[in-house]
């Protein structure tokens, strides 16, 4: 007899909406460029365009600020490179697609430390721009909205405020926030954001820099007019259109939040139940209503991973990006979690398909797993 299986992997890929697949089906046919001006290119671009304002009104900018790209990992390094930066501050538990391209900077640079409870601590960020030299020329800040790993929502505006007398272009990857939690791009007051396709129900290989009017960028990939000449290449037709329907579709799932937050507290604290020592990491501050880190001191993730899967639950051993690695979580470490818990710790994160049978079945199977001998470190 087959395992049926449940997906609780949503932060590293949420299943496609099938309001995305209807786009991209019916986008498939309209096979001409965007670039052309005859009938078949103008009927591309019309979907480009209703997918640029279907983004737009996801986050609260306007259809012109939005430059479509590969995913949020192209739009951060957009957002990073664009510009040469003379100094640069940023968080320490940052993802990789931010950390990777900001160390790589011929800039000053200056890591925001992270506190224990998960939240970057932004406490140094007045000091830090105020010692700035006036000749300093550009300079840049990034803070994420939202931790891919812990869930935990980061103090993005009161950064960007704090850092506006200063001049400073402020940047935020919300790829996994937007989609699963109000964001407004106006509100945070930040001058770039990124976004991904694929984190809120959209195709894979699609995202989008958000960039405020007015804020010079230039572009990395060159050699054509696309996108406002901040994106040079042909745009892909079919993933933009999905990407446009499943930010709408998220959008107006908007509501459901309370009612994920609701599930994922209850799974939460029928596991502190059932397995004695179990750790939820930020447990004490604002985190995303689907996101759950969940430590067993004396296990090992990738084990509890396995047994899980074994039992029909999809689930990840800290990021996605990092599966597969004999690594340690970088934001656990930046929260100063001890490597004993820090080893154990597995990433259950919830979508909009999830139900109560589900997060029952999974508090089982997670018992089970968890009290097996042989899972010992």
């Amino acid at each position: 007899m087959t395992t049926p299986r449940t997906y609780l992997d949503h932060n590293a890929t949420q299943p496609l909406r099938a309001e995305a697949r209807a786009a991209m089906i019916a986008a498939m046919d309209r096979f001409g460029n965007p670039s052309s001006v005859h009938a078949e290119g103008r009927a591309a671009r019309a979907i480009v365009e209703t997918a640029r304002e279907q983004v737009a009104a996801l986050v609260n900018a306007k259809p012109g600020e939005v430059v479509f790209t590969s995913g949020a990992t192209e739009a951060n390094a957009l957002a990073i490179g664009g510009r040469a930066w003379s100094a640069v501050l940023f968080g320490n538990a940052e993802h990789a697609a931010v950390l990777a391209p900001v160390r790589r900077l011929k800039a000053a640079l200056m890591e925001l430390p992270c506190r224990a409870d998960g939240v970057q601590d932004i406490s140094g960020a007045e000091s830090w721009a105020s010692q700035l030299p006036a000749s300093d020329g550009a300079v840049f800040a990034s803070l994420g909205l939202a931790n891919g790993e812990t869930g935990v929502v980061q103090p993005v505006a009161e950064f960007a405020a704090t850092l506006a007398p200063f001049g400073v272009v402020v940047h935020s990857d919300a790829a996994q926030a937007a989609g699963r939690m109000p964001v407004d791009f106006r509100a945070l007051g930040v001058s770039l954001m990124s976004v991904s396709g694929h984190k809120m129900g959209g195709p894979k290989g699609v995202g989008a820099l958000i960039v405020r009017d007015g804020t010079p960028i230039d572009a990395l990939l060159v050699g054509g007019g696309q996108e406002k000449r901040r994106r040079a290449g042909t745009e892909s037709v079919v993933a933009i259109a999905g990407f446009g329907a499943a930010a709408e579709a998220a959008r107006r799932a908007l509501d459901q939040v309370p009612t994920i937050a609701a599930l994922r507290d209850g799974l939460e604290a029928a596991i502190l139940r059932n397995t004695t020592g179990a750790v939820v990491i930020g447990a004490g501050v604002e985190r995303l209503a689907n996101t759950s880190l969940i430590a067993m001191p004396g296990k090992t993730a990738e084990t509890l991973v396995i047994k899980l899967d074994l039992a029909g639950f999809a689930v990840s051993a800290g990021a996605a990006c990092s599966s597969g690695k004999v690594a340690s979580s970088h934001v656990l470490e930046a929260m100063g979690v001890s490597p004993e818990i820090a080893r154990g710790a597995v990433r259950v994160s919830l979508g909009p398909g999830t139900t109560a049978d589900d997060i029952e079945r999974f508090v089982a199977a997670w018992t089970a797993a968890t009290g097996t001998a042989a899972l010992a470190a």
